[in-house]
């Protein structure tokens, strides 16, 4: 169940917006083989000025189209499936009209007990839901 929390510029249509979400879960839907229904998406739209994303001295430019994710999620996947689940963000961000330059990833890991889903519950924990991968 990865929580993901999407910052933008703003300017961008309801729908490119809702487009850039669904991208992202999709890819990771799909290569994570999560439910479709975690979905957790935390979207937050900033003026001008308030994103700074260089390009960390890898020598290209980006727009200020740029796209910048967190993903928060559980400790245990490879690092060919994190590399295989940046690509796929990219290329689903690709077909929504965003730039390889402008997809910005990081990548946070921790544990199945540091989750609640609601009612002050660690659901992972009480067993009410099955951990991912066990």
């Amino acid at each position: 169940m990865p929580l993901v929390r999407i910052d933008v510029n703003q300017g961008r249509t309801p729908q490119r917006l809702r487009a850039l979400t669904q991208a992202i879960h999709g890819a990771i839907v799909g290569e994570y083989g999560i439910p479709e229904r975690d979905y957790f998406h935390v979207l937050t739209e900033h003026p001008a000025g308030q994103i700074v994303a260089q390009d960390a001295g890898l020598g290209f430019e980006r727009t200020p189209d740029v796209v910048m994710i967190q993903i928060l999620t559980q400790a245990g996947r490879s690092q060919e499936a994190k590399q295989s689940l940046f690509a796929a963000i990219a290329e689903s961000l690709a077909a929504a009209g965003v730039a390889g330059e402008d997809v910005f990833i990081g990548y946070v890991e921790n544990t199945a007990g540091d989750w609640s889903f609601g009612y002050g519950r660690a659901q992972y924990v009480t067993g009410e839901l099955g951990v991912p991968g066990k």
